[in-house]
């Protein structure tokens, strides 16, 4: 029999003893006055004699992280929102049946409490019971005290176990969920109608990404998770919805990395009458408010770096200028803005490029505007660790967005990056009809030709646009990317709370003890 499988045997008869008290094995509550949290936000700074004069009563529960016993008396540590408060246990205070209670605890049980507070000899605010009450009892070892959780696949496999032995994980879901709630103030404040949209889409539209595939039995129609929620957004400012955004899940059938997870979330936001420089300068108010919101400041680690947010920090390039500007030495001389204009020259650019760096594959059949984007990624993500809008990017990558007026090969978009990868992406959106017809065939035509990215054809999208779309700017932000560089979480599986894993290896129902 393995350890875990004695552990669990020799607790449940410990809850057996424990129920043969009176007590009940899972009650359904317990009433409480105060929380753990409450308790040491009131009366952590109050003096030992202003607690023996004021004899404050407490009623409080928690998971026990270390319990000890000394004899007739003992004490533990309760557990409740990321914080730890003692208690001290006496058998002439909780009575006989109260103290065999507390000698068939373990470490991970959970117990109420009531009693008064008061101050150890070493001064440590604490909670003398005169009565337990037990709650559950945990059937499984938890993991060493003094090596916590390390094991970085167990800890996203069991994230309950990771948040509860590792403070510092806690905190970046706390920070996390600011950064949501910070996002909602902003967008509220400034007019803008949170919505829903459907996850599950006849048409896989609003990016260009390989989709999960399911099936709706009762219709008998293949349907995709969503990829993006951009076209039923921008619907709804054809019906009316000028400012309208939505905290969304996505689901993309692509590689997992440090970067990437299948399912992600995004914000995205429409606004109607303004361009992609107006989106532009009203996400990077949206990123500092929230830098601020999450770091108190808007200055944060990320790795061996500082980024900040602040709006003096900002560099703006076209995408033409970076990889200018990035150009490395060994490559020669730096390009110039007509070495971008034509098949040839970039075709001379990337040769110019693998003769002194990394290789990029170069082939004729590919639109010119993708290999400028390769050639971007290559010279240039490295270098954005501080925040930086990147745009102008190629018509043939932006299927949804405006083309400038004087280039029509290149659009009105941009994207804003920071440490190393990208968080944001915007863009004047296209409401021609007639021209968005066109980008979808021409996105078919990539598709045939085996790019499963490429967007498929939408034709209701084209009917809506076709009932007159206003002129807007869109956006979408990716959360995860955000709160990775808002916490200075290296992995997006270290700020997603249960990441996509492979299969546990071995791992079977006859592994849980019964």
């Amino acid at each position: 029999m393995a350890l875990d499988e004695k552990i669990y045997e020799l607790r449940r008869d410990k809850l057996r003893q424990i129920e043969a008290l009176g007590q009940k094995a899972y009650p359904t509550r317990f009433e409480f006055t105060h929380t753990i949290p409450e308790i040491l936000l009131e009366y952590a700074d109050k003096p030992a004699d202003d607690l023996d004069r004021s004899r404050v009563p407490v009623r409080v529960a928690g998971r026990i992280m270390a319990i000890r016993l000394m004899g007739k008396a003992g004490f533990a540590h309760l557990q409740q929102g990321g914080q730890k408060l003692q208690i001290y246990v006496k058998s002439d205070a909780v009575g006989v049946q109260g103290f065999e209670l507390y000698k068939l605890l373990d470490v991970g049980d959970h117990i109420g409490v009531s009693g008064y507070l008061f101050r150890t000899r070493t001064g440590e605010l604490t909670v003398h019971v005169e009565e337990i009450t037990f709650l559950t009892k945990d059937l499984l070892p938890l993991p060493e005290k003094w090596h916590g959780l390390t094991d970085v696949e167990l800890r996203y496999r069991q994230r309950y176990l990771d948040l509860m032995m590792n403070p510092a994980v806690r905190h970046v879901f706390l920070q996390r969920s600011r950064l949501v709630q910070s996002m909602r103030r902003f967008l509220d404040s400034r007019g803008f109608l949170e919505v829903e949209t459907p996850m599950m889409q006849p048409i896989a539209g609003g990016a260009m990404a390989r989709p999960f595939v399911t099936h709706h039995n009762t219709l008998d129609m293949e349907l995709y998770l969503r990829i993006a929620p951009e076209l039923y957004l921008k619907r709804l400012t054809v019906g009316g919805f000028d400012r309208v955004y939505e905290i969304n899940r996505n689901f993309r059938n692509e590689g997992l990395g440090w970067r990437w997870n299948p399912e992600f979330t995004m914000l995205e936001f429409y606004q109607a009458y303004i361009d992609y420089r107006g989106v532009m300068d009203l996400t990077q108010q949206l990123l500092i408010q929230a830098a601020q919101d999450v770091l108190g400041g808007t200055k944060g680690k990320w790795g061996e770096h500082e980024i900040d947010w602040a709006s003096s920090n900002w560099r703006r390039m076209t995408m033409r200028e970076a990889v200018i500007e990035y150009w490395p030495e060994r490559a020669g001389a730096k390009p110039a803005l007509s070495d971008f204009a034509s098949p040839d020259s970039v075709k001379t650019l990337v040769a110019r490029f693998n003769s002194g760096h990394v290789h990029i594959a170069y082939d004729p059949k590919e639109p010119t505007g993708k290999t400028i984007v390769n050639l971007f990624d290559a010279a240039t993500e490295e270098h954005l660790i501080q925040p930086t809008i990147i745009y102008e990017f190629p018509t043939v990558v932006s299927p949804l967005s405006k083309q400038k007026a004087d280039e029509p090969d290149w659009t009105e978009r941009w994207e804003i990056f920071a440490g190393q990868m990208e968080i944001a992406n915007g863009f004047s959106e296209l409401n021609d009809p007639e021209e968005q017809r066109r980008r979808f065939a021409q996105q078919l035509a990539q598709r045939e030709g085996g790019d499963e990215e490429a967007h498929q054809m939408d034709e209701d999208y084209v009917r809506a646009l076709s009932y007159g779309m206003p002129p807007a700017g869109g956006v979408g932000v990716g959360v995860d990317r955000l709160a990775m560089l808002l916490t200075d979480s290296h992995s997006i599986r270290d700020v997603i709370l249960f990441p996509l894993l492979r299969p546990e290896k071995g791992s079977t129902q006859e592994d849980i003890p019964k």
